[in-house]
């Protein structure tokens, strides 16, 4: 079975930048994840990555390609459930909402879901209190007319 392991999100503006689906979690996983990321986003130097202390994020190939992109490691302390919390909630909101309603028939099903779920609802329509109850598409679109002048309250 397919199952989406991976995600990255922008605490900023809550919106999932990469992600990645694989029948297991292992480094290349979390590095297609990453990449994704790096691609769509095309973070500034600085950016911090935070995650817990699983073999795929300590591993050489992860610490490489992050230090590549110019990311700044962070990492929970060991035995921390709460430094989980932001891709817990993400995932519990993808099993209520598309997982446990819809029944695939095949693991491209399931991606196509996981895709559409992500892409066209999650970051483009789901409210998030964190940012006036905005989706994070349209809070980013509005930090964007912000930088050029424009009030923003949320």
């Amino acid at each position: 079975m397919v199952v989406l392991r991976v995600i990255i999100k922008d605490l900023y503006t809550k919106k999932v930048v990469g992600y990645a689906t694989s029948e297991r979690i292992n480094t290349r996983l979390c590095l297609d994840a990453l990449t994704m990321a790096y691609h769509r986003e095309r973070s500034p130097k600085g950016v911090i990555f935070h995650s817990d202390r699983g073999v795929q994020y300590t591993s050489s190939d992860f610490r490489k390609t992050l230090n590549h992109y110019g990311f700044e490691q962070s990492m929970s302390r060991k035995g921390d459930p709460y430094d989980n919390a932001v891709a817990e909630n993400f995932f519990s909101c993808l099993k209520c909402e598309c997982v446990y309603v819809n029944h695939f028939k095949t693991r491209d099903n399931a991606r196509l879901a996981i895709f559409e779920y992500i892409e066209v609802f999650y970051n483009r329509v789901h409210p998030h209190s964190g940012i006036g109850w905005l989706s994070p598409i349209t809070f980013e679109r509005l930090l964007t007319v912000g930088v050029e002048g424009a009030k923003i309250a949320v």
